[in-house]
This record gives C-alpha cells, structure tokens and sequence, in this order.
C-alpha cells in the first residue's frame, strides 16, 4: 500500500451536506478498491487565482489515502467522472 494525497474542490456554495455526501462517495470508492482514508481536512473555502467554470472561488477538502498502487488508476477514473467535484489534485505523497 502506498500513500496519495487527494484535494477536491467543490462549488463554494457546497453544503456541509454535500461535503459529507463526497467524502461517504469517496470511502465508498476506497473500500471496492481495498484502500482507506487516512486523514481528512476541510480547508473550507478559498479564491481561485483565475475563474474556473465560471467560478471565482471553490470549497477545499483535503485527504490522505492510503491505497494500492494499482488502484489508484481507477479511483483516478472515477473521480474524473464525478459532477459534484470541479476541480482534483490526486498525488503519490512520500
């Protein structure tokens, strides 16, 4: 198992509902893949440098995985895909 680091940015206007909804998405995802979330942070809400979809500002979420090598690919894919995220920086931390 390796360890990754995962930022989402989510529509400023995400509810702590919604924030809840993508974290329980994401454990969801991670137990399939056999990995788990070893730290979570909520960086709340920070302004973009330049507009992205339209948007000035997006809310932060921070996460620390650990997860098998091969299974980052899909989670990857499947946070690509996901439509209540705008933004991700998915990294393999050392």
């Amino acid at each position: 198992m390796s360890k990754y680091e995962l930022t989402l940015i989510l529509d400023s206007k995400a509810t702590s509902a919604k924030k809840k909804k993508v974290q329980e998405m994401l454990e969801k995802i991670l137990s399939q893949l056999k990995g788990k979330i070893i730290k979570f942070s909520d960086w709340g809400v920070k302004e973009f440098a330049y507009d992205i979809n339209k948007k000035s500002s997006g809310a932060y979420l921070f996460f620390e995985l650990d997860l098998d090598t091969r299974s980052a690919k899909s989670l990857n894919e499947k946070l690509r895909v996901e439509n209540d995220i705008v933004r991700y920086l998915f990294v393999k931390s050392s």
